[in-house]
């Protein structure tokens, strides 16, 4: 069943809310059934359960309140939120905690936003979460502020704030407020076996010329230099900004969050897609990789059927079960374009992800709070990684842990990147434009289908469209 368009006169909105719960789907553009749907106001849930406020309880958990926690069952499954919630459930013995996982969240939970009855957590992820856009335009969300500046449960001195490492509240902020935590952190970059390259006597190239003689070499010896998540080909838009916001300096990536005039025609964006499209002309790409998902071309890539793919640092656990022994996982920056970069070789794409979002008409918006508090202690993020091999938002958490290959060589490249490291958050401003129109001009892009300047231009009508669309709300980001 099709959702209903907002803008068709002869729908009424009650019409548009029953039709919308019935379906349980919720519009991941932003508009449609999202901009009709009473998705709760901002004021949070009156009937809410709470305790008194203390030291010990700065966020006035009530004990006893039940807590109902929903998991996206993705990448990393559901077993570090159980351990969560039994860290959670010794602080607070006498409270229920309700656990559920499910691939499908805007499907599962679309009707309980729209009748007010939403879970008390939610980890909002994968590729049909719910849209943010709506959410927070919508007040659906709590501001996370009473969190951030509670305790942390390790250091009393210490904000929870203070704990958390530099830009981790970027992607979930909007208008100045923190409406989601961003729990993991993740290295994007181009990932090759550590071990294929040294038994063959490459070098990871730290610039463009010498990744194409490199891939001359590769193609040579008969394998594939690069693969690419071919029914998920936003994954070539990374290395693209990435490489284009070090040639010309990460500003560039300001002007596209803001959906500036013309920020995707600059031209290094247009350079930096003449560099990854050359993979394409010169038949670079194992042959097929437009027809994978993400799970097969990274297959692939693990067979050593192909040298280089580009992803972020989830990508050691999400094949950790086809990966080889030995493999040796690692992740490198994009290569420079030019001598004159603005940001040198090891600056990248750093940023934290897996959103967790409180709604704010959650029965126990205190004990969601709470939880993420539990979530962000030191016990709580190491626990996470070492079931999940994946870094969290939280500084030092990973110390004295021993880490798998990927995770170190993820550790040690965001080391090196410092503050140079740099991120855009389009992609959760508005969900359509990576996820529909970015990904559809990626994957013109690398089958031939259009040049670069097409690319750009098709990018460029891609986010006009969004910011035409009076039905979305625009954020600005300074």
């Amino acid at each position: 069943m099709s959702a209903p368009s907002a803008s068709d006169s002869s729908v009424s909105r009650r019409d548009l809310l029953q039709r919308a719960t019935a379906a349980g789907v919720l519009a991941a553009t932003g508009g449609g059934v999202l901009s009709a749907c009473a998705m709760g106001g901002g004021g949070g849930n009156d009937k809410a359960a709470g305790g008194a406020k203390n030291s010990a309880n700065p966020l006035g958990v009530s004990e006893s309140a039940p807590l109902e926690v929903v998991i996206f069952n993705g990448g990393f499954g559901e077993e570090y939120a159980k351990a969560h919630e039994a860290m959670y459930k010794e602080r607070y013995p006498k409270a229920e905690v309700k656990h559920s996982a499910t691939i499908e969240i805007s499907k599962t939970l679309q009707p309980r936003f729209v009748d007010g009855s939403p879970p008390d957590v939610v980890n909002n992820s994968g590729g049909n979460q719910i849209d943010f856009n709506g959410l927070v335009s919508q007040g659906a969300l709590s501001d996370l502020a009473p969190l951030l500046d509670a305790p942390s449960l390790d250091d009393p001195k210490k904000t929870v704030r203070q704990t958390l490492l530099p830009g981790a509240l970027l992607p979930g902020t909007y208008d100045g407020k923190t409406m989601a935590l961003n729990y993991t952190y993740t290295a994007y970059g181009i990932w090759y076996s550590g071990k294929l390259l040294a038994d063959r006597g490459w070098q990871y190239p730290k610039t463009w010329d010498e990744m194409i003689a490199l891939c001359r070499q590769i193609k040579a010896a008969g394998l594939a230099p690069w693969t690419y998540q071919g029914k998920h080909p936003r994954y070539m838009s990374w290395p693209i900004l990435s490489a284009a916001a070090k040639l010309a300096g990460p500003d560039i990536l300001v002007a596209i969050d803001n959906l500036e005039p013309n920020a995707w025609k600059h031209d290094a964006i247009k350079t930096a897609a003449e560099a990854y499209y050359q993979l394409a002309v010169d038949g670079y790409i194992l042959p097929g990789s437009e027809g994978m998902d993400h799970i097969q071309s990274q297959t692939e890539w693990c067979r050593g059927n192909a040298v280089f793919i580009s992803c972020g640092s989830w990508l050691e656990n999400e094949q950790k079960a086809v990966a080889p022994a030995g493999f040796q996982m690692a992740v490198a920056p994009t290569p420079s374009l030019t001598k004159g970069d603005k940001l040198p070789f090891e600056a990248m794409r750093g940023t934290s992800g897996e959103p967790f979002i409180v709604p704010s008409k959650a029965k126990n918006v205190p004990g969601g709070l709470e939880y993420l508090r539990v979530m962000l202690s030191r016990k709580g993020a190491a626990d996470f990684t070492k079931r999940v091999s994946s870094l969290t938002a939280v500084q030092g958490a990973e110390e004295g842990l021993t880490l798998p290959p990927g995770l170190q060589s993820a550790t040690k490249v965001m080391k090196a990147s410092g503050d140079k490291t740099f991120n855009w958050v389009y992609n959760s401003y508005y969900r359509k434009l990576e996820r529909t129109l970015v990904d559809a001009a990626c994957g013109d892009l690398m089958t031939k289908r259009i040049n670069p300047a097409q690319f750009v231009e098709q990018c460029q009508r891609g986010a006009d469209e969004i910011a035409r669309d009076s039905s979305i709300k625009k954020y600005k980001r300074t």
